[in-house]
């Protein structure tokens, strides 16, 4: 499946890079034109996108065949947690990853090109560009996850609740260090706009937990 929805992703590439180009329309003096130097550069770039494309689209299958491998040792409650929780999973990342395309990525690349603009004209390579761009979403879409790996841990009675309440004042310095590793600037304003949807994040995830059901 993964092989049919890469080839599937490299058919469709060009209209999946030019939807990751869409924030570039801003920095760029042409829309959309950005340079690559190198001759395989642009090969590597579509190649790249295909790929996590692929995975991207194959993810839900991928997902399924892990829970039907680890099923035979589960109980029957902790697989229907596992099944209900598929969509979760899935739902948590897309959300995580629109976040950072629509949210995240627009002024982080305004504050990046904007700064020594007036010293040196940018020249923005397509590898460099799609590499942040999928850096972005990728960690994005994996730390809004945050709610439901919470849920899971106090259903399995390996955190409570009241444990999560504690470590809540820990959680906001956590969130404001990954904002800094997760943002490419050193903008406090970009880094926000990841450390308080982390923080927030977190509070779901208390939320759930109480409804876990364990003390």
């Amino acid at each position: 499946m993964l092989v049919v929805t890469t080839a599937l992703s490299f058919f469709l590439h060009k209209q999946i890079l030019e939807f990751l180009l869409i924030p570039a329309d801003a920095i760029t003096s042409t829309p959309g034109r950005l340079v690559f130097v190198d001759v395989t550069e642009m090969f590597g770039v579509m190649m790249k996108v295909s790929m996590l494309s692929g995975f991207i689209l194959a993810s839900p299958i991928i997902l399924f065949q892990i829970i039907l491998f680890v099923s035979p040792g589960l109980t029957t409650s902790e697989k229907r947690y596992l099944y209900l929780f598929l969509p979760g999973v899935l739902l948590s990342f897309f959300s995580g990853a629109a976040f950072a395309y629509y949210i995240l990525i627009p002024p982080a690349m305004n504050f990046l090109i904007n700064f020594g603009g007036n010293i040196a004209e940018p020249m923005i390579r397509i590898s460099n560009y799609i590499n942040l761009v999928i850096m972005l979403i990728f960690w994005l879409g994996l730390v809004f996850e945050t709610p439901i790996v919470m849920f899971i841990l106090a259903k399995t009675r390996v955190v409570s609740a009241s444990t999560f309440r504690s470590w809540r004042r820990y959680w906001i310095v956590v969130a404001f260090v990954l904002g800094a590793f997760i943002t490419p600037t050193f903008d406090p304003i970009n880094q926000a706009f990841v450390a308080i949807p982390l923080i927030a994040l977190f509070e779901i995830g208390i939320i759930l937990s109480r409804f876990s059901g364990n003390k």
